[in-house]
């Protein structure tokens, strides 16, 4: 696809791409294929069918290995800590962007990009600070973002029927939520009365069920950290957030919500069969889309968290310090082509979740796209999950808390405590 938004010529870009093409050249010398361990997810499919254009381009040859979320961190550690990896390059989530530099696992990225006079000041900066950037390194560059919104049924919200109903039950206008109170209460609402389930829920103990409880948690204005880093998650605001967590996993979700992926949820949100869905919000695109999804598309709309903050989350390009120079070299080549505003705007028009504001800035992406200025601000708003060293470890010890509290087998209030205490002392080691 081309635009004459891909084809301008600018000074930048010339000196962009003189700094690409004597790295490439290096790679071609060495005739290196990439090999990446990719989450297997829409993003990743977008560049995987991009990468052609890169081998054309550069000659160095790129494989994607795909596979689940739940398997990725401890396949990755597994080759980091070898004497060489067999990734050289990587895609690393931004809760392990504590834990991969302070191992000295990642090559510092900063000297390269200076070298090649790699230009981050597009980027969002909340996205390089979420993925470990400081004045003196930056371990990773951002790939994509992906903070949580709510999608929702837009046909459902404005039915004449269900309107008149929730108004006769409730005594309230029936109309897209601005509270996580209200959210539950609708959530019910159309699961009871609209012949949906009224949330797609991802309740699957571990990253799905820690992830989504923190939308509840941000909207209900509760913290993980206080500006100091103090632990802060005992609170009243946290109890309500769980409250109103488990009300909608039992009233308002779908059956078996509890081991429930996103995965599941996207094929129950696809398929028409659910009013909402707390999700990443480059969700909408693919649920939008008539030939994948031909119940729900053209039904569905993105907002911010009821509430007003929602989770922020996103993955960073890495380069292992375990692999020779001249892949490292090849990687970066790749690093810098990939996050180009051209590539980037190429992945946009497919449903990229960009992390460059010029990309969502881009007149050609907003007008495929209207819904991305609601999605800068479900950016934006964002807060995030804790970032330190064991952030991946207290992701699994909070999801068993929620999903315990949640089966029945504690109190929220016994829940919160404990998992305010193992976040405490995580960040104590």
């Amino acid at each position: 696809m081309t635009s004459s938004a891909w084809t301008r010529t600018t000074a930048l870009s010339l000196l962009a791409a003189t700094a690409l093409t004597a790295s490439a050249t290096a790679g071609k010398a060495a005739d290196i294929t990439l090999r990446a361990l990719m989450e297997d997810v829409p993003e990743t499919r977008i560049i995987e069918a991009l990468l052609p254009e890169f081998t054309a381009k550069t000659g160095i040859k790129v494989e994607f290995e795909k596979i689940g979320y739940p398997d990725m961190h401890d396949k990755l550690v597994t080759q980091l800590v070898s004497a060489e990896s067999a990734y050289n390059l990587l895609e690393v989530d931004f809760l392990w962007a504590g834990e991969f530099p302070a191992a000295n696992w990642l090559v510092d990225l900063k000297p390269m990009a200076e070298a090649s006079k790699f230009d981050t000041a597009p980027f969002v900066p909340s996205m390089l600070d979420l993925l470990g950037r400081t004045a003196e390194k930056m371990p990773l560059v951002p790939m994509y973002n992906y903070s949580m919104g709510l999608i929702y049924r837009t046909d459902l919200i404005s039915d004449e029927k269900l309107k008149t109903a929730y108004k006769q039950e409730t005594g309230k206008e029936l109309a897209l939520p601005q509270t996580l109170e209200d959210y539950v209460a609708v959530s019910k609402f159309m699961k009871a009365k609209a012949g949906v389930e009224g949330s797609a829920m991802q309740g699957q103990r571990g990253d799905p069920n820690a992830m989504e409880f923190s939308n509840y948690l941000f909207s209900a204005g509760g913290h993980y950290l206080g500006n100091d880093r103090s632990v802060v998650l005992d609170s009243p605001e946290a109890r309500k957030a769980l409250d109103l967590y488990i009300d909608n996993i039992k009233n308002g979700a779908q059956q078996g919500a509890l081991s429930a992926t996103l995965d599941d949820t996207l094929r129950l949100m696809c398929s028409g069969k659910a009013f909402s869905m707390v999700t990443y919000w480059w969700m909408l695109p693919q649920i939008n889309d008539a030939k994948a999804c031909p119940e729900a598309a053209d039904k569905v709309a993105l907002s911010v968290m009821p509430g007003g903050h929602g989770e922020s989350g996103g993955w960073g390009w890495g380069i292992p310090a375990n692999v020779p120079e001249d892949q490292q070299k090849a990687a970066w080549t790749f690093i810098q082509w990939v996050q180009s505003k051209e590539i980037s705007v190429k992945r946009a028009l497919q449903g990229h979740a960009p992390v460059r504001t010029d990309v969502f800035s881009d007149p050609e992406v907003l007008a495929k796209y209207p819904f991305y200025k609601t999605a800068e601000q479900v950016v934006a708003s964002g807060q995030s999950f804790p970032i330190f060293t064991y952030s991946a470890e207290y992701e699994n010890l909070l999801g068993t808390q929620i999903s315990t509290a949640a089966s029945g087998g504690t109190s929220t209030d016994e829940a919160i405590k404990a998992s305010a205490a193992g976040l405490k002392e995580l960040m104590s080691r």
